[in-house]
């Protein structure tokens, strides 16, 4: 891990990033090492709020968490201080709509209709890959352009699959 700190370090004294403070784009590995934060399965794992990622409980019923206000180190999983700042930090929009297709498609029932639609409509993907929710933008946007999935939820995933279009279409 030092030497991966190291590394990063040295990096951004060649781009010169404490002379320009440039915003930085990169997955949350790279923001999670630029951060100094714990890698693995931790407890506050977000570094922008403190979703507690073990309160199993309140996943999907608690829906404002509490922003992060400080990286502190020996804190809340911060190893030691951040190498940029978190306001400087952009996420990929193609790894947020990546990631917002993988929980919707986990969500279904494997053995039901939809799943099975999919599974019909992307021959060339494999059974395993799409139960894990594994996919390439061109077969999101070809799920996306398809009426006749859209049709075919019930009213709880007709609700989340166009509010999933939408963030896609109007956000990111």
């Amino acid at each position: 891990m030092k030497k991966i700190y190291e590394r990063m370090k040295l990096l951004l004294g060649k781009i010169k990033y404490d002379e320009f403070k440039w915003k930085l784009c990169g997955d949350l590995k790279v923001v999670v090492r630029l951060l100094r934060m714990q890698l693995g399965y931790t407890k506050y794992c977000c570094f922008l709020c403190e979703w507690d990622s073990r309160d199993k409980r309140n996943h999907y019923v608690n829906k404002l968490w509490p922003k992060r206000t400080s990286l502190t180190p020996g804190e809340k999983n911060v190893v030691n201080p951040p190498l940029v700042l978190p306001e400087k930090i952009y996420l990929p929009p193609l790894h947020i709509m990546l990631g917002l297709m993988r929980n919707f498609v986990k969500t279904m029932n494997e053995t039901g209709r939809r799943f099975e639609y999919v599974v019909n409509k992307l021959p060339n993907v494999s059974d395993a890959k799409i139960k894990e929710g594994i996919f390439i933008g061109p077969q999101i946007r070809e799920l996306m352009q398809d009426k006749q999935f859209d049709e075919d939820l019930n009213g709880t995933e007709r609700n989340a699959w166009l509010s999933l279009k939408r963030i896609c279409k109007d956000f990111l």
